[in-house]
């Protein structure tokens, strides 16, 4: 139980963190390295492997669209986690007003990178102007050394760096490059887990592309049904959500390069690029963070600032759901919108009263594709 308080404190995959964290308190950094690689291998390759099968188990080669009720299952999937979360984390008057607000902001600002961090922040000083309801009771714990945290600061900042002296200078072959940034930075800000991220993933590459492409015709770009693809995908499979980026990686560089097999070499660097820069910042974070957690737990402030970082968290979900439905079609006058409507509800219905595993809920919406 500590150790998973520990890693909700943390950005990144907490599934991921704590089962590393378990590798290490049992065997050191050797064996947390080899606990942290095959927690996440299995779910990597197979969402690797769906970038590459995508299109050739679609329309193509059925003649259907399997995948055209995944969108709708995918939001139904966020709608349930939101109530989750909203069940745990929205306690008292303060939590309300700062998911209301956060909901509000992220929904309004969803396209600026810099409004996830800075709500968080923000989320964590509110909580911490009243001291009643969680006081400082510990004496005084000693001074923290942070000098763990450089690794993971300089990782971020030339990985920042490097990618925009690429993008400035128009270098030949920049996208890897780009893709580890982006990827690497959505890693090291999400709170909240696979169901913030993948959110954040589809404005980065499927929605913000189609504004700068007329500036910059090389960025990153993945086509709305297939982001919605990979979300809904993910969720039939063991393993962290945040396997999802290896298939966003794949997507992002499977057509660069002039010859099939330059492709093929491409899209592979691309899912192998995705799991390494997703999993890299939680692993560095729970790895570096915990020699010191001894000491930070002390600070009545940690726990302050949770409460308010979980509600921000709810805030962005939810901005997240509406964010994720406008791109769906729900309203028309036709059986395709009053279908994925009846997706959404049942999926929830489906995940909050009964018991029936998520991969069967996905395996229900590829058949439905197929018959529809």
């Amino acid at each position: 139980m500590e150790y998973t308080a520990f890693c909700q404190l943390l950005p990144g995959a907490s599934s991921t963190q704590t089962l590393t964290l378990i590798g290490y308190k049992r065997g050191g950094v050797v064996l947390a390295v080899l606990t942290l690689i095959i927690w996440i291998l299995p779910a990597s390759i197979l969402m690797g492997a769906l970038s590459f099968l995508l299109h050739y188990i679609d329309k193509k080669a059925l003649n259907v669209d399997i995948f055209k009720f995944i969108p709708p299952m995918a939001v139904g999937f966020l709608v349930y986690a939101t109530v989750m979360a909203f069940y745990i984390s929205i306690k008292n008057t303060v939590t309300w007003i700062i998911m209301g607000i956060c909901a509000v902001a992220t929904f309004l600002l969803f396209k600026q990178p810099w409004i996830f961090p800075m709500l968080i922040v923000l989320g964590g000083l509110t909580t911490n102007l009243s001291r009643k309801r969680i006081p400082q009771v510990e004496q005084k714990p000693r001074k923290i050394k942070w000098w763990n945290f450089w690794l993971f600061g300089i990782i971020f900042i030339t990985a920042g760096l490097f990618s925009e002296v690429a993008r400035k200078n128009d270098w030949p072959n920049r996208t890897p490059i780009n893709l580890f940034e982006n990827t690497y930075r959505m890693g090291s800000l999400v709170f909240g887990g696979g169901q913030v991220l993948m959110p954040m993933m589809y404005e980065q590459f499927s929605v913000r592309p189609d504004a700068v492409m007329r500036k910059d015709s090389s960025v990153i770009r993945i086509d709305k049904e297939d982001m919605y693809t990979g979300m809904g995908i993910v969720r039939a499979l063991p393993g962290p959500v945040f396997s999802i980026a290896s298939f966003t990686g794949g997507m992002a560089l499977k057509d660069y390069g002039n010859t099939q097999e330059e492709k093929t070499f491409m899209q592979l660097l691309g899912c192998v690029i995705g799991t390494i820069a997703i999993f890299l910042p939680s692993a560095l974070l729970v790895l570096f963070f915990f020699p010191i957690w001894h000491n930070l737990k002390k600070y009545a402030a940690v726990y302050r600032s949770l409460e308010g970082i979980n509600a921000v968290v709810v805030g962005i979900m939810i901005a997240s759901t509406f964010y994720l439905m406008k791109d769906i079609s729900l309203l028309d006058v036709r059986l395709g919108s009053l279908i994925n409507a009846i997706v959404i509800a049942g999926t929830f219905t489906l995940l909050q009263y009964t018991r029936i595993p998520p991969p069967f809920i996905v395996i229900a919406c590829l058949l439905l594709g197929y018959i529809f």
